[in-house]
Parts: C-alpha cells; sequence; structure tokens
C-alpha cells in the first residue's frame, strides 16, 4: 500500500505551507513525548520530516547529520519542522566515534572529547535541541574495565558542568557487541545507570536502549525498572533484526506496561528499520505504545 507520504510526494508537494495533519493525533501535553530516529527513514531530509509529520509522533532525533548542514538548510529544517509543530530532541555529540579519539573511556581521549562536545553543545543551540547523546567508545586494549569505567565517570562529571553552564542534557547510551557494535565498552544499561548515579549531576542522565539490552542481556525489565529515575530516552526496535516492534521475540506489551507503572516522563523513540511502509509502521508502533502506557498508568501519559 503506498503511504499518504509517497502519495504527497508523487503529487509533486513541495513546501511546508502544505503539511499533512499529523495521522496520530497526540496530546499537546504529555508526560512521555514519542519520538523517532531519522536516520531509520528513506528519502530527504525534507521527505523525512515529512514522513515523521504524518505520523503524529511529536519530536525527532538525529545523529551526526547536522555536522555536513549548511546555514540555509538549517534554516529551511527548522522552519519546515516549526510549520509541522514539532522539533530535535537529541543530536550526537561525537563524529565516528567508532573510530576517532574520543572516547569517554580513555583519559588520553578527553580533551577531544570535550571539544566535539563543546562543538555539538553549538549546534544544539542552533536547532534549538535540548538533550546530546554520548557514546562511551570501544574498550581499549590493555586497560582494565575499573580504569576505563573510572574514566567514564571523570569524563562525565566535566562534560556535566559544561552541560549545566549551557544549559543542556547529556545522555549516555548503551549498546551491544554481540551483534551490532563489535567492542563498545557500554554494553550493560545497568553499568549506565551506575556511571549516571555516580556521576550524580541532573544535566548528565541515560539513553537506555531497550534493543540493545535485549540482545546483550536477555529480558530488559528488570534494568528498566532500576533506571527508570535516571533515564530521559527509551530506544525501542524488536530483536532479533532490529526491526519493527512486534517482529522478533521481544515482549513489547510487558515491557511498554513496566514502563508505564513507574512515574518516567522522558521521551520513547522508535529507532527500528521498518519491514514495510515507514508511516503505517510507525503510526502502528507508536499507536501500541501508547496503548500499553496508558492501561496501566495512574493517569493518561501520552
Amino acid at each position: 500500500m503506498k503511504s499518504s507520504a509517497a502519495a504527497l510526494l508523487g503529487a509533486g508537494w513541495v513546501g511546508a505551507q502544505q503539511a499533512p495533519a499529523p495521522a496520530v493525533a497526540a496530546p499537546k501535553k504529555a508526560r512521555i513525548t514519542s519520538s523517532v530516529m531519522i536516520w531509520i527513514l528513506k528519502g530527504s531530509m525534507e521527505e523525512k520530516l515529512q514522513k515523521v509529520a504524518e505520523t503524529g509522533i511529536q519530536s525527532t532525533e538525529l545523529v551526526s547529520e547536522y555536522r555536513t548542514w549548511s546555514d540555509s538548510q538549517v534554516q529551511s529544517y527548522m522552519k519546515l519542522m516549526h510549520s509541522y509543530g514539532f522539533g530535535f530532541d537529541t543530536l550526537m555529540a561525537q563524529t565516528d566515534w567508532a573510530r576517532q579519539p574520543n572516547s569517554m573511556v580513555n583519559p588520553d581521549h578527553r580533551d577531544r572529547f570535550l571539544k566535539e562536545l563543546n562543538e555539538a553543545i553549538v549546534w544544539a543551540k542552533r536547532l534549538e535541541c535540548p538533550q546530546i547523546l554520548l557514546m562511551s567508545g570501544n574498550e581499549q586494549p590493555g586497560m582494565s574495565y575499573e580504569t576505563q569505567f573510572a574514566s567514564i565517570v571523570e569524563s562525565g562529571k566535566r562534560a556535566a558542568d559544561v552541560a549545566a553552564a549551557n544549559d543542556v542534557i547529556l545522555i549516555l547510551e548503551n549498546l551491544n557487541s554481540k551483534v551490532n557494535h563489535k567492542g563498545y565498552f557500554l554494553t550493560s544499561a545497568k553499568e549506565a545507570t551506575k556511571a549516571v548515579k555516580t556521576v550524580d549531576n541532573p544535566h548528565f542522565r541515560q539513553l537506555f536502549d531497550i534493543y540493545h539490552e535485549y540482545v546483550q542481556h536477555g529480558d530488559p525489565i528488570p534494568a528498566i525498572q532500576e533506571a527508570v529515575p535516571y533515564v530521559n530516552v527509551f530506544h525501542v526496535a524488536d530483536a532479533p533484526g532490529r526491526h519493527d516492534p512486534g517482529t522478533g521475540e521481544m515482549k513489547w506489551d510487558d515491557i511498554y506496561k513496566a514502563i508505564g507503572k513507574t512515574n518516567y516522563a522522558g521521551y520513547i523513540a522508535m529507532e527500528y528499520q521498518s519491514n514495510g511502509d515507514e508511516v503505517e509502521s510507525l503510526i502502528k508502533a507508536v499507536t501500541q505504545m501508547r496503548s500499553d502506557i496508558n492501561s496501566v498508568a495512574a493517569a493518561p501519559a501520552l
């Protein structure tokens, strides 16, 4: 079935003045905000933003796409998003983090890490983006786990001071090393929670990737229950395959209800590659998420 986004583009849609009405109406005030990682969508940036508008998703997230944008592109994308009624909530600090010496785990990388953080803060202000994503980086040969974890904490403390001075929030992400990110250091959501607790700064929080936690450790619910007070963003994808929720073996009704039973009040972002029509898939995924969370929440969360 051809999506309404594709139909509009095929008819020659070119401007924000004809922005489609969101397909899934969401309240203007919500305890939990739906979001989507923009990299999962196909097409130009304009086409991607239009698709987000059609889904009714309330916000979007970036990795490092923004670093190549010209001033005119920034102005164009911001104008387009404002016309749709959403914006960016997260962008990544470390460029090419898997290969560059900008990790948090190696003290020798700290100056480069902080330099890139400061550059990302400049971009965050330009893009009206309140959060900056941090990666631990890969394991460092010849360096003990304890030394690397202590370096994350020290890097986090210094970065949090910079973030506080600039009124942005940093979020530290767990990834799996079994399938997607071989060699990554911070493969445990519980260890990410431990790092956030130890840094002990409200400007240093956690991005809990549910897919990565499941791939690495199995059932994510116990880690979710412990992490919730420290989490600003959850990421969603099914396993195996990193596709649409419901296409794998993860128990999303249980996972969402576990979140709904808490006082979580941040973002839940879709970060999966759809097996079908992207707009229809995201509408279905967000509808399930909202339904499950609201079914157990004391008051509507979305």
